[in-house]
């Protein structure tokens, strides 16, 4: 394993963020603010509780998983993206370093920045709300492999992608309605039966519920199953990734 080209692609790829700090970070953290401020103020007050919980308690974990999949996601896409734009990926697929050590870099600075990002608005969260977290464990469990699993996501769309409209098309027209449609404002037990049952094909579900029940012990779905669906998804983005590096599929041809 070469540990050098891991740490280069690794604290390049993080240099980037400080370079552009108010769009990076400062940027979510406002936006995420606002969502508190005017959930909170508009249904907050029409809303008193949600299962036991304050209603902006009750949002505070889909707020933080509804960045953590956008910044996750758009990282890992455009730090791959960026160099074959840049014609520089072939500099990289020249170097006597492996595939999977490429992966572990990009990935791994994708991940790390949602985390950094996340962790930021649940601390901001805490100016807003009482938040309260009964299983630390399992909570720091379903951040980690959401931030790992949607970074891989987001390296696979980068490969994908020829242009920056298709970089930017799934990121922006497809993750944000999974998340505010997977329970991130409600729960899923406040519709009919009918639309419960639909949102059971949402992946995102999972992911909300899982984490949210590692704050407050309240889900609409078993976390294991959550967990399950997470680890899943892991897989499936792990396999085509394989076969993406074994094949070449838009990096060598």
């Amino acid at each position: 394993m070469n540990f050098e080209a891991i740490k280069s692609i690794y604290f390049f790829e993080m240099a980037r963020t400080r370079r552009t700090l108010l769009q990076s970070v400062i940027s979510p953290v406002i936006s995420t603010s606002l969502y508190f401020i005017v959930f909170g103020a508009a249904i907050g007050t029409r809303i008193q509780q949600v299962e036991g919980v304050s209603y902006g308690a009750f949002i505070t974990p889909g707020l933080i998983m509804l960045t953590l999949l956008g910044q996750c996601v758009g990282n890992g896409s455009f730090g791959i993206y960026f160099p074959k734009f840049t014609g520089t990926i072939y500099e990289i697929l020249s170097a006597p370093v492996a595939m999977t050590e490429i992966l572990i870099g990009y990935v791994g600075a994708a991940a790390t920045k949602g985390l950094i990002i996340g962790t930021i608005i649940l601390i901001t969260a805490n100016l807003f709300v009482d938040v309260r977290i009964e299983h630390p464990f399992m909570m720091v469990l379903f951040f980690l492999l959401t931030a790992v699993s949607f970074s891989l996501f987001g390296f696979m769309i980068g490969i994908w992608a020829t242009n920056f409209e298709q970089l930017n098309l799934i990121p922006m027209l497809v993750v944000p309605p999974l998340t505010f449609l997977g329970g991130s404002f409600y729960s899923i037990n406040m519709l009919p039966p009918f639309w419960q049952a639909v949102s059971h094909f949402n992946p995102v579900l999972y992911l909300v519920s899982g984490f949210r029940w590692s704050f407050y012990g309240i889900a609409d779905v078993n976390p294991l199953v959550s967990l399950g669906m997470i680890a899943l998804f892991l897989l499936i983005c792990l396999t085509t990734l394989g076969w993406i590096f074994k094949t070449g599929y838009r990096l060598r041809n």
